[in-house]
């Protein structure tokens, strides 16, 4: 095993702000753990909405403007996820794979040479208490950088062939797929329409549902259609259509949505009487008009997907190791390029994920 070094290259975000918050430094210092923390020397860090959303504080409430625009820069006050101001500067990065290089004087020394994935959406430090969690790279540093520190039960073991970038891809969105699976409780030959899918959350979706035997409707642009029917999606919608004209209202059992927006109230029409509506984001505008008839009279359920069980990772993982999913990487960067990477992922050029290479 290579001697760990006193410092290491990292990207430290010093503000919400644009581009320029965030500062690559070859002179950080490596993290030490502490007694229930692992050290884990970083392989693979996946680019994410919510790290972005984050630096621009796009989550404050008032933004009313869809992700990576002039109108989604917020104020500092509430602009973290979690509404709660952040202590910067802080090192981002909500998707880690690496291996353990060293532990706290609690954890068992056997994990040193572990190869893990660390769960986004952790439980520990707030005591499993439901509807509470710490996001990596908000409520604690993440994954932008050579070394970063995790709790060893946040830490999953993984055994797999697959590339650094490819295991990389998995923790942020592969987890918020599975958890709109999971909540709106998709079944094998239901219905499910996932939007914005071609990106690192509807392209885990919709390989996460064919899983479960469901049918996909997928909506993507024109140009990556082909794309998004290779993951696996039965019929593909183009974005720039009116959905409601490409599908007849009530044919739909489950809607995952990532985009909400000013056509959001579609969504309710194709859903059946008793279907079930599950979101994890909104990149087309947060603010949307509701006709709370729709809602009443066809008995629609609505569900909000943040909170994670540790069932959805721990089934992530078994899924890999028993090659029942493959991710689809479009590009890998050095770290040293994190804003060329960002402005690509804000570009939506690319289907699949983005992931940065330490």
């Amino acid at each position: 095993m290579s001697t760990i070094p006193k410092k290491m290259s990292a990207v430290l975000t010093t503000g919400h702000g644009g581009f320029e918050m965030l500062e690559f430094r070859n002179d950080v210092l490596v993290p030490l753990p502490k007694s229930d923390q692992v050290l884990i020397k970083v392989l693979g860090a996946g680019i994410n909405n919510t790290d972005i959303n984050t630096r621009t504080a796009w989550y404050s409430k008032s933004v009313k403007g869809e992700t990576n625009t002039q109108d989604s820069q917020g104020i500092d006050d509430d602009g973290s996820w979690s509404g709660e101001p952040l202590d910067f500067p802080i090192i981002q990065g909500a998707d880690c794979y690496g291996e353990i290089v060293a532990v706290g004087v609690d954890v068992d020394a056997r994990r040193i040479g572990e190869q893990v994935l660390v769960r986004t959406m952790q439980q520990y430090a707030v005591d499993y208490r439901p509807y509470e969690c710490w996001t990596v790279g908000s409520e604690c540093d993440g994954a932008f950088a050579e070394y970063m520190v995790a709790y060893s039960d946040e830490s999953f073991k993984i055994e797999s062939n697959w590339t650094n970038a490819e295991l990389a891809s998995i923790p942020c969105a592969y987890s918020t797929a599975e958890n709109l699976l999971e909540r709106s409780d998709v079944k094998e030959n239901e219905v499910v329409l996932i939007t914005g899918a071609s990106g690192g959350v509807g392209s885990a979706a919709i390989q996460l549902a064919k899983r479960r035997g469901a049918r996909v409707v997928a909506i993507a642009s024109k140009v990556k259609a082909g794309e998004v029917r290779e993951i696996g999606a039965d019929e593909v919608i183009h974005r720039e259509d009116k959905l409601t004209d490409a599908l007849e209202n009530e044919t739909i059992d489950v809607v995952v949505d990532l985009v909400a927006g000013e056509d959001w109230g579609d969504l309710l029409d194709v859903l059946k009487k008793g279907g079930r509506y599950a979101a994890a984001g909104a990149i087309a505008g947060p603010i949307v008009e509701l006709d709370v008839r729709t809602l009443y009279l066809k008995d629609l359920v609505l569900i909000g997907c943040t909170f994670q069980d540790r069932k959805v990772f721990e089934n992530l993982i078994g899924y890999i190791e028993r090659g029942e999913i493959k991710p689809l990487v479009a590009k890998t960067y050095p770290l040293v390029n994190i804003v060329e990477a960002q402005k690509d992922f804000i570009s939506k050029k690319y289907a699949g994920k983005l992931v940065l290479i330490p």
